[in-house]
């Protein structure tokens, strides 16, 4: 009788004691992006080509030492990313093979990075735009979205997108998603001067 008389308020004050909040780190998590609603607006300036593209970006002409003429970011500076634009004028066939082994070279570079990557063929025969895209998959690839089109006679235009953080593509996903349309509808109105 003892024992219970000291075993009741003994179990009564484990069983309160245990009873608290205790707190527990918390998962890493990223913050939510709000991506705008899609619209564009025609590029039609000096450049040998001319495009839509998104209201929600501006158009800036590369103005490092190394640029060549017709150079330019498409800026996006809500996601804190750009698309560089490269443009070669084509003289033979064999300046146009080069420029196209220069975009895959660039493209290959990635591969110790990249879990993937997926080609995507633009064929616009109407405005003779012919080309290749390239989603390069991987957490740490510094350029998730590459491409290049020419009309084979005259004109090169090489692309990639690029963000202005450390690489993680798994948390940059939605954005990189959401520009690729925007590369995509770039690429769909994309017309040679």
């Amino acid at each position: 009788m003892m024992i219970s008389r000291y075993l009741l308020p003994l179990c009564l004050a484990f069983v309160l004691g245990a009873c608290h909040q205790v707190d527990t780190p918390k998962p890493r998590a990223y913050f939510r992006i709000a991506l705008p609603e899609k619209h564009y607006q025609p590029f039609d300036s000096l450049y040998p080509y001319r495009m839509e593209y998104p209201s929600y970006a501006s158009i800036r002409p590369d103005t490092r030492e190394t640029a060549e003429p017709y150079w330019a970011d498409i800026v996006f500076p809500s996601f804190s990313a750009r698309v560089h634009l490269s443009y070669k004028p084509v003289s033979s066939q064999q300046e146009l093979a080069e420029y196209m082994g220069d975009a895959y070279t660039f493209v290959h570079r990635h591969i110790p990075k990249a879990t993937a990557i997926r080609e995507s063929l633009v064929e616009k025969p109407e405005s003779g735009v012919y080309g290749m895209v390239f989603n390069i998959r991987g957490r740490e690839a510094a350029s998730p979205i590459q491409f290049f089109v020419t009309d084979s006679l005259n004109h090169f235009l090489r692309g990639a997108l690029y963000f202005n953080v450390r690489p993680n593509n798994d948390s940059l996903a939605p954005v990189i998603g959401f520009i690729e349309e925007d590369i995509y509808h770039l690429l769909g109105t994309l017309e040679w001067d």
